[in-house]
């Protein structure tokens, strides 16, 4: 197995990162293909037509001509594969064949960029039917549509539930020579994404490996009166170092002291550049990007490496809660029932901890588990984050204290990628008003739950797919607490090197 020194103390199983089999993305075409067909024949509708995308476009800072790193568009990225910005693709929904059409460059891009590569390049790298120019679309499809009438173009739009933001539909000059479809693709499309094939399983685990990789290599690292943003500069590091990983899922959550209770700490006004203090417990919400697709994985640790007894008590409220779901975790399983059994364990731990008082299911009712979780248990995940398809049409988002911020309330299904990420926070913001309700006062040992107050909090977020009869979790870091303080002390924790066989890993 090979391994590559970073440096004395440091090195990787994971490393050299795996190919990616092509087949991934043609796999994918297929997969939207034979649902679309089934939608239209289910509908009477005439198998004939094209489906467009636009890929993404480089974007400069504000006025300057400082181009930032390019990432490609999510669903443009599921379909094709494809890594520089200004395509188009297409594919036949009568024939199957796909069509890229790439951006004509300028004679001195090769100057300033690189080399101008061939047509043929791209029809070989992304192993598509076909590849033209960009200002070719409209006379290429005219060319390869085979019936009479106006082509027809099933494109990209629709909203994500998440962001509350819409696709943009692919546009392009002489558009207005082809009839549109921009109600039938987005919903077929974005549930092909929701159930993950065994090949993009296998990249989602390879980015798993190498993001547990570096949370383990931070836990070593940390010690009091470091920097927040030297924990977020060690992961980045490791997985780029490592795993070519050159995008992360999302900015780096490094919270240490009460900025644990911060629930998106890392932001431009919260950059992660406190100064670590003995005592501190850490959160670190840190996940890397590996072709296109994503992990995310939290660790909370005390800084010192050894967790004092308040520390025992809401870290295991956590982990017990993290557990309880997943061994619940099977297709059919509802994800509303499985945050409230989140919830409900984290209350009978705070009870049993003394911070509570009272009975658990009249503090279910009276919503006090969003007091101390006031986010959503999980979330779909893939090419994003926040996965697309967390909400179906026509179902509504619940509207309870911490329900509302679920991000999904569907039952499971075989294929799925889900986090599990309970919290147990004590935020000012929501504590005082709930210690002081007339509804809820009667649930605080106010003497010991003031003990809390700059506590900040604690989060245990592992990544999920879901089985034929329950779930594997993709993420391989140390969970108990004496793992956790083993690992800081320096002992092993060995990840398998994650390769691609048989469609799987």
């Amino acid at each position: 197995m090979a391994t590559i020194a970073m440096d004395s103390s440091s090195s990787s199983l994971l490393y050299p990162p795996p190919e990616v089999p092509k087949k991934l993305h043609d796999e994918n075409r297929q997969k939207l293909l034979k649902h679309l067909r089934e939608n239209l024949d289910s509908s009477s509708r005439p198998l004939h037509g094209f489906v467009l995308l636009q890929g993404g476009e480089e974007q400069t800072r504000y006025c300057t001509d400082h181009e930032d790193l390019f990432r490609q568009e999510s669903y443009f990225a599921y379909l094709f594969g494809v890594r520089e910005p200004g395509f188009y693709g297409a594919i036949d929904v009568n024939t199957g064949n796909s069509i890229l059409f790439a951006p004509r460059l300028p004679s001195e891009y090769a100057v300033w960029m690189g080399e101008i590569k061939p047509l043929s390049h791209f029809k070989e790298v992304y192993t598509v039917t076909m590849v033209h120019y960009t200002d070719e679309i409209t006379e290429v499809l005219n060319n390869q549509y085979h019936v009479s009438g106006k082509p027809l173009l099933f494109l990209l739009h629709g909203l994500n539930t998440d962001s509350k933001n819409f696709c943009k539909p692919a546009t392009f000059e002489g558009i207005e020579k082809f009839e549109t479809d921009l109600k039938t693709l987005h919903p077929i499309l974005t549930e092909c994404r929701v159930l993950k094939s065994k090949l993009e399983l296998s990249v989602i685990q390879y980015a798993n490996d190498i993001s547990s990789e570096a949370h383990i290599e931070v836990m070593r690292k940390t010690k009091p009166e470091m920097k927040e943003y030297q924990m977020e500069s060690i992961f980045l590091h490791h997985t780029y170092y490592y795993g070519s990983c050159r995008h992360c899922s999302y900015t780096c959550i490094c919270a240490t002291g009460d900025n644990s209770s911060v629930l998106h700490y890392g932001h431009a006004a919260a950059p992660n550049d406190r100064t670590l203090r003995d005592g501190d417990m850490a959160l670190l919400d840190m996940g890397a990007e590996f072709h296109f697709y994503g992990s995310d994985i939290t660790c909370s640790f005390p800084v010192n490496g050894k967790f004092t007894s308040n520390q025992r008590l809401i870290y295991n409220a956590v982990l017990d809660a993290h557990d309880d779901v997943i061994s619940t975790m099977k297709p059919g399983v509802n994800w509303v029932d499985m945050h409230k059994l989140a919830e409900k364990t984290i209350l009978e731990s705070l009870k049993k901890g003394s911070l509570l008082v009272g009975d658990v299911d009249e503090m279910m009712v009276e919503r006090l588990g969003s007091v101390f979780m006031p986010h959503g248990l999980g979330h779909l995940m893939g090419l994003d984050t926040h996965d697309p398809g967390g909400y179906l049409k026509g179902a509504e988002r619940p509207k309870e204290a911490g329900l509302r911020s679920l991000r999904t309330s569907r039952d499971l299904m075989e294929g799925m990628v889900i986090t599990v990420e309970p919290g147990c926070y004590f935020i000012d913001a929501l504590l005082i008003p709930a210690i002081d309700s007339l509804k809820t006062s009667k649930f605080f040992n106010r003497e010991a739950i003031t003990k809390f107050r700059g506590f900040g909090g604690v989060r245990i977020e592992s990544d999920l797919y879901v089985t034929s009869d329950g779930c594997v979790n993709m993420t391989k870091v140390p969970r108990k607490i004496e793992d956790v303080e083993a690992v800081m002390g320096g002992a092993p924790w060995p990840v398998k090197k994650s390769v691609f066989e048989n469609g799987g890993s």
